[in-house]
């Protein structure tokens, strides 16, 4: 079993916002999105979701463009096409699409949806444009190209129609649960700026024509961004600081000097690694975004209280400290130290 990488492409700028968007779709909006941790960048297609052990991967092909007709769609499922005749475990197929014409869809208001809600005369149309598309693409066998394999294809593929949603709007979903801390409209489209420019920066190598023989492999190409980085990005920019800084908070200050000299610099490396066990905690995330939400609000409405006053008001509210079981005291100090002087700058 092997897979060759044909047909990567340079980013556009109307491309990359659509790229970006599908990559918060992957992440945030599907019911499947907790399982998928590694976001592959131009590798297999535009984008491809990869869960921790790369044993499943989450397939899309990406298309800003507005108004697009049944047989451009066609066309543009050729790479997915290709992805789904190889011997690679694909567990999902999407089209991204910017919008649609009137001609596709039974149902206008399904946002997200399989052929069902296709009209059988667009459904002919996908079937030629995607034929057409295949026979004038070397890597496509044309004896694929079989009404079985087709609608059997494409029985599995989920379209999605972004429909001009603001980038905002797919930001907000890494932190929709903590209402109190979601930032201003600048903020967030400044953390989809980040994404995306971390996303166009992946395509800088060139992988044409590289043969792999297990989907782990493609993670040696350094393609990808993962769910870790995405919401370090998202922390950063609400803190104003990126909570893995090395530097001593001056908020921790006070706490730092109570220790022996020659116990200072071990104390403070166990706090960071705490902070970084925390933040990465997969099975903790929830409790992780609960903490923040509820230290973030307490330096808001207290910003004069010093960090063991709001270390004692954060142990007053109930579940709040045991739901992230990486911190202990003077690791949580740490964290409260660091975001209140991020929010404090």
């Amino acid at each position: 079993m092997s897979y060759t990488v044909k047909s990567t492409e340079k980013l556009r700028k109307y491309g990359s916002d659509a790229e970006t968007k599908a990559l918060l779709y992957l992440m945030n909006f599907r019911f499947d999105s907790d399982e998928i941790y590694y976001f592959v960048v131009d590798f297999f297609n535009d984008l491809t979701g990869m869960d921790r052990m790369a044993t499943n991967l989450w397939d899309l092909q990406s298309k800003g463009a507005h108004g697009v007709g049944p047989k451009a769609i066609g066309r543009e499922l050729v790479t997915l096409f290709k992805n789904y005749m190889s011997d690679f475990p694909f567990k999902a197929y999407i089209l991204f699409i910017g919008s649609v014409s009137e001609a596709l869809r039974i149902n206008p208001l399904l946002n997200v949806f399989d052929i069902s809600n296709i009209k059988s005369k667009a459904y002919k149309s996908i079937k030629a444009g995607l034929v057409e598309e295949g026979k004038s693409k070397e890597y496509i066998d044309d004896s694929n190209l079989t009404d079985d394999n087709i609608e059997s294809f494409l029985s599995k593929v989920t379209f999605v129609i972004d429909n001009d949603r603001k980038p905002s709007e797919y930001v907000k979903e890494i932190i929709k649960q903590h209402p109190n801390i979601i930032p201003e409209e600048n903020v967030l489209n400044a953390i989809f700026n980040e994404i995306r420019n971390a996303q166009a920066n992946k395509k800088n190598s060139v992988v044409e024509g590289v043969v792999i023989e297990t989907t782990d492999e493609v993670l040696n190409y350094c393609r990808h961004l993962t769910n870790n980085e995405i919401r370090l990005m998202t922390l950063q920019r609400i803190i104003n600081r990126d909570p893995l800084n090395q530097n001593l908070p001056l908020s921790f200050v006070d706490i730092y000097n109570t220790w022996p000299p020659e116990q200072q610099r071990d104390m403070l490396e166990d706090c960071q690694s705490s902070l970084c066990r925390a933040l990465f905690n997969k099975n903790a995330a929830d409790g992780f975004w609960f903490l923040f939400e509820n230290t973030y609000r307490l330096i808001i409405s207290n910003p004069t209280d010093d960090v063991q006053s709001l270390f004692m008001q954060l142990r007053a509210i109930p579940n709040c400290i045991d739901r992230c079981p990486d911190f202990d005291v003077l690791s949580l100090k740490y964290f409260i130290s660091v975001v209140k002087d991020g929010i404090q700058k």
